[in-house]
């Protein structure tokens, strides 16, 4: 999302949603985008859920521990738009949101494989995207050669994350990439479960550049 509300509010129209449907996010609702207070305030106002991300995690530890040294350049542009009803907001979104009667788990980044996935913290769950030779959770950009923690998941739950962002939608036999890079001029994705399908707009405009996606997708 990345506070990009014009492909939001687009997204949730196309979705022609019914008073009955259930709509959550996949975190990183701030930073890079145009309008990270409206996304906010949206959410709030459609009764979305969403999850923690790497994003707002650090703002928050930021704040809490007085920290802002860990703060990046454009986290200030965040923090002049978020109200105190934001960071509320913010404070409580949870690690993940399981699913039983889909067996499915929504996370921010992922999961370790071989290790309940209940039980990993917060400082993997919200940014792993690949596991290096260790066998530990890293950055694509820490160990560029190293696997996608996907490719080692097999399952139940079945995952649907974000954090990672690529060309297309990343599907694979127990999990589900959908952050496509719409800050990046790409799209904004939704999967809708009960379907097994994606619906998609497009990016209205490019907000941040990405050494992973240098160019409109």
């Amino acid at each position: 999302m990345h506070g990009c509300v014009d492909e939001f509010e687009e997204l949730l129209e196309a979705l022609e949603l019914h008073a009955q449907d259930r709509v959550i996010q996949v975190g990183d609702l701030i930073n890079h985008g145009p309008d990270s207070h409206k996304v906010l305030k949206i959410v709030r106002q459609r009764n979305i859920e969403a999850v923690l991300g790497n994003h707002e995690l650090r703002l928050l530890q930021a704040r809490r521990e007085k920290t802002p040294q860990i703060l990046k350049d454009y986290d200030q542009t965040t923090l002049k738009q978020l109200t105190a009803r934001d960071w509320k907001h913010l404070s409580s979104l949870p690690k993940y949101i399981h699913l039983p009667q889909n067996n499915t788990v929504v996370v921010h980044g992922g999961f370790l494989p071989n290790i309940p996935w209940q039980d990993q913290p917060l400082e993997i769950i919200t940014n792993i995207q690949v596991i290096d030779a260790n066998g530990s959770a890293a950055k694509r950009s820490d160990a560029p050669e190293a696997p996608q923690w996907a490719d080692s998941w097999s399952g139940s739950p079945f995952v649907i994350y974000g954090h990672t962002p690529r060309h297309d939608v990343l599907m694979r036999n127990g999990s589900i990439g959908i952050d496509t890079g719409c800050v990046y001029g790409g799209h904004l994705t939704a999967y809708i479960i009960e379907e097994n399908n994606i619906l998609q707009v497009r990016a209205h405009k490019t907000y941040a550049q990405s050494k992973r996606l240098p160019n409109p997708i």
